[in-house]
């Protein structure tokens, strides 16, 4: 099993800044892909940035500049830098880890959500 840890969400003000962290835990874990997601009330969750296990990055175009995303793969974690906030950023955050493990000598694939953070950017 993956498990997944979430921390750094809170109330900002507009043009402030926040750090998200996302650790992932388990045995054997071989991860690929970790990303941050986020929804806001009444509207569907979208990505807002991923990161692969060779660093290469996608970062949804409204955080483009002031976003980056980040992984320690020794540590199983990725962070989100969000600079300039604004009102419209508010949403609830979610981490996103793609990977496998090993259950016993059987190699499984796994997607992963962490709990949620709130970030909410309100002056």
């Amino acid at each position: 099993q993956v498990q997944l840890v979430e921390s750094g969400g809170g109330l900002v003000q507009p043009g402030g800044s926040l750090r998200l962290s996302c650790a992932a835990s388990g045995s054997s874990l071989s991860i690929n892909t970790m990303g941050w997601y986020r929804q806001a009330p009444g509207k569907q969750r979208e990505l807002v940035a991923a990161i692969i296990v060779g660093g290469s990055t996608n970062y949804a175009d409204s955080v483009k500049g002031r976003f980056t995303i980040s992984r320690d793969n020794a540590k199983n974690t990725v962070y989100l830098q969000m600079n300039s906030l604004k009102p419209e950023d508010t949403a609830v955050y979610y981490c996103n880890v793609v990977g496998t493990y090993y259950s016993g000598y059987i190699l499984r694939d796994f997607r992963s959500w962490g709990q949620g953070t709130q970030v909410t950017v309100s002056s």
